[in-house]
């Protein structure tokens, strides 16, 4: 089983080292690593080429949702494991993605993250888990998060021309998510593997992140009522 490890980056400069870092110092390494830079005018592209392993992909229509499709399109392998450009992830990541994949009969995997940037507090997986319980109720399904999951090459091609396009319509994982059960998919969420991301946004404009963050959630789940 090999895995291709995608990263979706914009201007990410302050991030993206640590981020590679941990991805090539897996205990079992992903067989590819790709980037995707989605027009960044700052280092980001400069310091991901210090890393010979990563191949680097340009996507010029911006935007999330365009920068993911280009990724998983792009990725040669039978499961596609996708995180942030501010990510973290554990040194047995890969490994425990490979054992869900190997060890049940699923087509996507899910997992928590935690802010590794609050204060020692708030830097847990419980905002996460509330979040996944919480939305689970609302789809009555495993929705996945996008810093932290992983899906079937083979299922991918199922929903890629499903997928919604627009950032502002949807939460891109969540309406990945649910087009993945429409086919008869089935989304599995590990709480063991848990990565490490930066609560950049919630610290820059918490406002925005308690008020537009629940209201694109609605307009998700209107979109798929």
């Amino acid at each position: 089983m090999k895995v291709s490890a995608v990263i979706i980056a914009y201007n990410e400069e302050k991030y993206i080292k640590d981020c590679l870092g941990s991805l090539i110092n897996q205990i079992e390494k992903a067989d590819e690593i790709i980037l995707i830079d989605n027009n960044s005018t700052d280092r980001t592209v400069e310091i991901a080429k210090q890393f010979p392993e990563v191949r680097i992909v340009k996507e010029a229509k911006q935007g999330m949702i365009y920068a993911r499709n280009k990724g998983f399109d792009s990725a040669k392998y039978e499961i596609i494991a996708r995180l942030d450009a501010d990510t973290r992830v554990p040194k047995d990541w890969i490994k425990k993605i490979k054992r869900n994949f190997k060890n049940k009969k699923i087509d996507a995997l899910g997992g928590p993250v935690k802010f590794y940037d609050l204060p020692k507090p708030f830097a847990t997986k419980f905002f996460s888990d509330l979040y996944s319980y919480g939305a689970s109720k609302m789809y009555s399904q495993k929705i996945m998060i996008g810093p932290n999951l992983s899906l079937r090459k083979d299922m991918w091609e199922k929903v890629k021309d499903k997928v919604c396009l627009k950032d502002s319509h949807v939460h891109e994982d969540v309406d990945l998510s649910i087009h993945i059960v429409e086919v008869g998919g089935k989304i599995d969420f590990d709480k063991s593997l848990v990565v490490d991301c930066s609560a950049r946004r919630l610290k820059r404009n918490p406002l925005s992140f308690f008020l537009e963050y629940p209201w694109k959630q609605v307009k998700t789940r209107y979109k798929h009522r």
